[in-house]
């Protein structure tokens, strides 16, 4: 399958799934917050998807690949499963938080506000990828790619800045579908970036020369000045 199809294939399958979640979870489709939300998330998927196509193909042909591959470690596939849960799962309470249960008052400047904070995490995690051509979706060294070390950009601030960018795109998300019990989702969630930063890391310091240097040269892992 060419590039470009399998991101128009990927892309539908993704925010079908993600709005069956939402819509599910929230027991009706007149939620304002769910249409707000997945419009979004599907228009800077669709902007960020055809530039990533032009500028860095390679990279955006390993990110649609599967969460689950060959040469991937065993403790990766197994911490990837609660993560993918926890996020998920994480919407539909949300989308039910706010519309189902009803138990979040959230006013509508604030749930704008989260849209503001969705767009600049992904801005950020764009940052990422255009600094890093190997943030693959799993844990592997990508010899075929020639991996390298990358130090720049907020690789300077912060080991593992995509885990960082996605810290706040779940709070957003939290805030657009008008859920503030869906905050707590945050903590939770980075607690299991944390045990798979230990996976990952383990794996790049056996496989990548010069990352223990650069591991001594910055020093924080997930959030900059706590950790």
């Amino acid at each position: 399958m060419g590039l470009v199809l399998n991101f128009i294939v990927q892309t539908i399958v993704w925010f079908g799934f993600m709005g069956a979640v939402i819509f599910g979870a929230a027991g009706t489709t007149n939620y304002p917050g769910g249409w707000l939300y997945l419009g979004m998330m599907i228009a800077l998927s669709i902007v960020f998807g055809t530039i990533m196509a032009r500028v860095d193909p390679g990279l955006l042909r390993e990110r649609l690949k599967p969460p689950v591959q060959k040469d991937q470690p065993l403790a990766d596939k197994l911490i990837l499963v609660p993560i993918l849960l926890l996020i998920f799962g994480g919407m539909g309470f949300m989308a039910a938080d706010a519309a189902r249960w009803r138990w979040s008052a959230m006013p509508f400047a604030v749930q704008l506000a989260g849209c503001g904070l969705v767009v600049v995490a992904i801005l950020f995690v764009y940052w990422v990828m255009r600094t890093n051509s190997f943030t693959a979706p799993v844990v592997k060294i990508q010899k075929d790619r020639g991996q390298a070390v990358i130090t720049t950009g907020p690789y300077a601030m912060v080991r593992h800045p995509m885990y960082f960018g996605t810290l706040f795109y779940i709070a957003g998300t939290s805030l657009v579908l008008g859920s503030w019990w869906g905050l707590a989702t945050v903590p939770i969630l980075a607690v299991f970036f944390g045990i798979r930063i230990g996976i990952e890391e383990r794996t790049l310091r056996m496989g990548l020369d010069g990352y223990d240097d650069y591991a001594c040269r910055v020093c924080w892992r997930l959030i900059p000045f706590i950790w």
